[in-house]
């Protein structure tokens, strides 16, 4: 074998990171678009991000997934910034130029849009939008999310002060406001985005039950093998069985949008996601 014909390095850097499902998605990628690629998850100790990112690209390595808890390092690694991944104050991904250069990028919204527009038809353009939490994974969603143009995007959180800031800083990218939950008795929704992790412990956010109607389209960025809790608490409010979602489709969203970013061809994420899904 030549070096011509050595498989293109890539790598998920994070802390944990045996749960991964990032190599068994790429390797499905370069399966079906026929790309020449090596694909490894890397557990990275907390004080040494630099150094090992800094070996990984040193060794010939092409690009990096992030997950958490580096996605802020990340962001003041790259040498060069997407406009996405400067609103998100996150990077997720890192590409090499031929240059050298290291990019970085934010695809978790693009992931999340793309899987809501394509895969689940939804409409998003002129549509009501509540999303809950203010973290990192909400921070990173938004400015794709406005980019759709919806009606009114809601940011509600326990600590109302924390959306509030969240709500500013994205202010200029189109109708964002924030509240506390219990500013959203007798509102209702088109679309419900669960932005926190609370479904990974079988907690729900404190919603109201108003915020439901049967047509409303709810997705969880947490994903389960069956129904999340949240979901699972909205359909119990009469949300129809079609227009629940979880996560899936994002985590294969996001890698799809990386593996554009590297290799320049989009995949098809349904195929991935009725696999992971098995």
């Amino acid at each position: 074998m030549t070096s011509s014909d050595a498989p293109a390095r890539y790598a998920v850097f994070g802390n944990p990171i045996a749960h991964s499902k990032s190599p068994e998605i790429h390797q499905a990628f370069a399966r079906q678009t026929q790309q020449n690629i090596e694909y490894s998850k890397k557990l990275v100790e907390p004080e040494a991000f630099s150094s090992v990112t800094d070996a990984f690209f040193a060794e010939g390595g092409m690009g990096l997934n992030i997950t958490v808890p580096f996605k802020q390092e990340a962001f003041n690694y790259a040498k060069v910034l997407t406009p996405r991944a400067r609103a998100a104050g996150a990077v997720n991904t890192l590409a090499k130029q031929e240059d050298g250069t290291i990019i970085g990028d934010n695809t978790d919204g693009v992931g999340l849009v793309s899987d809501m527009l394509h895969r689940l038809q939804w409409t998003l353009k002129d549509k009501t939008v509540l999303i809950i939490g203010a973290g990192g994974a909400v921070r990173g969603v938004l400015l794709p999310l406005l980019h759709t143009e919806p009606a009114s995007l809601t940011i509600v959180n326990r600590t109302s002060a924390k959306a509030k800031a969240l709500a500013e800083h994205f202010v200029d990218y189109g109708e964002i406001t924030a509240c506390d939950f219990n500013s959203l008795q007798g509102s209702s929704f088109d679309i419900v985005i669960n932005g926190t992790s609370a479904s990974l412990s079988g907690e729900l956010p404190p919603i109201p039950i108003s915020t439901f109607t049967p047509e409303t389209c709810v997705y969880d960025m947490v994903y389960d093998i069956g129904l999340t809790p949240f979901l699972q608490f909205a359909k119990d409010q009469g949300v129809t069985a079609t227009h629940l979602a979880d996560g899936f489709g994002m985590l294969v969203g996001q890698a799809a949008e990386s593996f554009y970013l590297w290799r320049g061809v989009k995949p098809d994420i349904a195929p991935i996601i009725e696999q992971l899904k098995k």
